[in-house]
């Protein structure tokens, strides 16, 4: 698969737990496939997507616009949080058995495909003793052809020590990027052979290089609550000071903060989260501009004072 994927949270569309946005707002879905499309066109194979993004709103649109392309493309989705398709709510948390089957037969349902390529447990902290009963179970899966491979979305180190080493664990997902990140957990991806699939690689956006101290969000955008302009907010400052690094070469923001990744651990597959043709375009650029350099990753290390 390609070594950039394409995110599709935001793809999603509202969603709300508790009264408080976990989507990314209102959404296009003509745009959404027309994004799609341009990161087939510019060599991106890798679709991550999760059955609670848009309360399974983001699985249809990724069915849809990968329709009579499903051969080229790896395709990666999520299960173990609950959720209402009528009001776009997360309800809760189910890792039961049973359940795992349920949402795997949904999934592929509204896929439209007849097997995954890598299903993810999305619940990061889930008891660990009992997280043996659902690896069993996506075990039973593989066997049977409904996924060919799974993976754990979790930053913990244990957790991934615990499912990366069997056979037909493929990935374990975590939050990276070039400001932070568990370089314990990655460690593991690298002893095991196993991909570490990286959400938020540009740091939910800031890693664009388009916000600054007024950037304000809408009210169902899960970063209504950031106050980019709070005395104590240092990130906006780090990107700055990144900027002349990470833009060499010709590179945008967005594709210098991509090219660490890729440099930073041959493990790493980003998956920048993309609802524009012109997110996919810029995103996908950075597949030609390649890696940074080892002077590029120092001088990133030493604009951070690391």
């Amino acid at each position: 698969m390609s070594a950039i994927g394409f995110g599709a949270w935001a793809i999603g569309g509202p969603l709300s737990r508790d009264g408080s946005p976990i989507g990314w707002g209102v959404v296009d879905d003509d745009e959404s496939v027309a994004a799609i499309h341009a990161a087939l066109d510019e060599g991106v194979t890798f679709f991550d997507t999760a059955d609670v993004y848009g309360a399974g709103h983001s699985e249809r649109v990724v069915a849809r616009a990968l329709s009579g392309r499903r051969d080229e493309v790896v395709i990666a989705t999520k299960f173990g949080v609950l959720f209402d398709e009528e009001t776009r709510e997360s309800t809760g948390r189910d890792a039961d058995p049973a359940y795992v089957r349920q949402a795997c037969e949904a999934s592929l349902r509204r896929l439209e495909t007849d097997r995954i390529d890598l299903l993810q447990f999305h619940i990061g902290d889930y008891d660990l003793a009992k997280a043996e009963d659902v690896r069993a179970t996506l075990e039973d899966l593989v066997a049977e052809g409904k996924i060919r491979s799974y993976g754990w979305s979790t930053d913990d180190t244990d957790r991934a020590e615990a499912w990366a080493p069997h056979e037909h664990c493929s990935a374990i997902q975590q939050a990276f990027n070039v400001l932070n990140g568990n370089a314990d957990t990655l460690a593991v991806c690298e002893k095991y052979g196993v991909a570490s699939v990286v959400r938020g690689p540009l740091a939910m956006g800031l890693l664009s290089g388009k916000m600054n101290q007024d950037t304000t969000f809408a009210a169902d955008d899960i970063r209504s609550g950031w106050n980019l302009s709070g005395s104590d907010d240092e990130r906006l400052a780090k990107v700055e000071r990144l900027r002349d690094v990470l833009t060499v070469d010709g590179r945008t923001l967005a594709q210098g903060a991509l090219a660490w990744l890729l440099a930073r651990s041959p493990a790493f597959v980003p998956i920048p989260g993309i609802r524009t043709v012109a997110q996919a375009k810029e995103n996908a650029g950075a597949l030609q501009h390649g890696p940074l350099s080892e002077q590029q990753l120092a001088d990133v290390e030493a604009a951070l004072g690391r």
